[in-house]
């Protein structure tokens, strides 16, 4: 089993790291969703190798032997928010690593519009500042379910919560410019 104490990655490194086509591709997926090292990326990467080995080993199957394990991997990723509940086998294949790294909680701050850049959303979740449903988390890269997706806010015992803090009262003024905007334009 081994000793809990001790940590293993969870992550596989590239074959052949010093490809050009793959450090400016893992460049732009550090800028573009704010991440602190590659080491993100290819856990992230791990994981959909994972989620899409199951799928080939599903397709050599007969219909009756992955019937429950093809349910119960197409109600995970739905769950996750990763594929819609429509989709089939085939759809676990067309996953990109983009579809995961849309899913984490530090893109979901920025998009809800808690925080102004990723880096910024990516602090303000590593300080204790985001909560889903009132339970604080403090992981970036932790992947929101669905249904959780609605309740990410700012924790309670966060200043953030209070509208009259200096950070967003930014954030409040330029709300109601656009506003005023949008009701001249009707």
């Amino acid at each position: 089993m081994g000793d809990p104490r001790k940590q293993r990655k969870k992550f596989e490194s590239p074959r052949f790291p010093w490809r050009t086509d793959i450090l400016e591709t893992e460049l732009k997926l550090l800028g573009q969703y704010g991440l602190r090292n590659k080491r993100e990326i290819w856990h992230h990467k791990t994981l959909l190798s994972k989620y899409r080995g199951i799928a080939r080993s599903l397709l050599g199957k007969s219909v009756e032997e992955r019937k429950i394990t093809e349910k119960q991997l197409l109600d995970r990723l739905d769950r996750l928010g990763i594929l819609p509940d429509t989709a089939a086998l085939d759809d676990v294949l067309d996953l990109s690593l983009e579809d995961i790294l849309e899913r984490r909680l530090q893109t979901l701050v920025f998009q809800k519009g808690l925080a102004k850049s990723v880096y910024q959303a990516r602090q303000l979740v590593t300080h204790g500042h985001v909560a889903i449903a009132g339970r604080r988390v403090s992981s970036p890269s932790y992947l929101v379910p669905k249904e959780e997706e609605a309740r990410i806010a700012y924790a309670a015992k966060s200043p953030f919560s209070d509208t009259n803090y200096p950070q967003r009262k930014s954030e409040n003024v330029a709300a109601k410019a656009k506003s005023k905007v949008e009701g001249e334009k009707l």
